[in-house]
């Protein structure tokens, strides 16, 4: 526990909110506001529960955002899927976008696992 801004995993999480952000201002996106703010909303959760869980001063509950960074991870590609299969994204991009969410999860089961260790 101590700053987050020093986290990779936390960096990249900031990285990748930032691409979904200038991603979803395309024009496929801008008529959808639902899944937009969906989106959105699942993107810029990640980076905000590894801060919150670095910086709650427990480890078991800095464990639960941790969790719940994870599990927004899965629901952001959940959502790049969908907007692939219904074209409001190209193959490639989601390709680029699924190779960077499979590193930041590895990079957050590492931490998970890490953190489980300290009692």
């Amino acid at each position: 526990m101590g700053n987050y801004k020093e986290l990779i995993v936390w960096k990249e999480a900031r990285d990748l909110c930032a691409r979904i952000y200038q991603l979803t201002e395309g024009s496929s996106f801008r008529k959808d506001f639902g899944f937009k703010d969906q989106i959105r909303r699942a993107a810029v959760s990640i980076p905000s529960n590894i801060a919150e869980g670095e910086e709650s001063g427990f480890n078991k509950l800095g464990l639960r955002y941790f969790y719940n960074a994870k599990a927004s991870l899965a629901e952001l590609e959940t959502q790049i899927e969908i907007a692939a299969m219904i074209r409001y994204i190209e193959e490639g991009e989601e390709t680029e976008l699924n190779e960077l969410i499979d590193r930041l999860s590895r990079k957050l089961r590492k931490l998970i696992q890490y953190r489980t260790t300290i009692k």
